[in-house]
């Protein structure tokens, strides 16, 4: 994290999970960086990562998936699994920055 906002990256998630159950994920697991709440899954759908019914009791969930966004919001890297436990290594984050310059 360190390494990233040195660069200038803010960090974000989003996921369909409510603000309180994001803040709990926040406290309990002590993330520092901003948890963005989108329940109907608009902003998820744009980026066509919803999966349909994947989540507990079949409820609908986002795809893991990381983007790299320049300023103007254009977004300059991405980093797309099939898998839950599946994300970007830090290393491969750091790689995407080169992107953004």
């Amino acid at each position: 994290m360190s390494e990233l906002e040195a660069r200038g990256i803010r960090v974000a998630a989003i996921s369909v999970d409510s603000p309180d159950a994001s803040r709990n994920l926040r406290a309990k697991r002590g993330y520092t960086y901003t948890f963005l709440s989108d329940p109907d899954a608009a902003v998820i759908k744009r980026y066509d990562l919803l999966h349909p019914k994947a989540g507990p009791d079949e409820h609908d969930i986002a795809r893991p998936a990381e983007f790299l966004l320049d300023p103007s919001g254009t977004v300059r890297w991405v980093n797309l699994t099939e898998s839950f436990w599946i994300r970007a290594t830090p290393e491969q984050l750091l790689q995407g920055t080169n992107a953004l310059r």
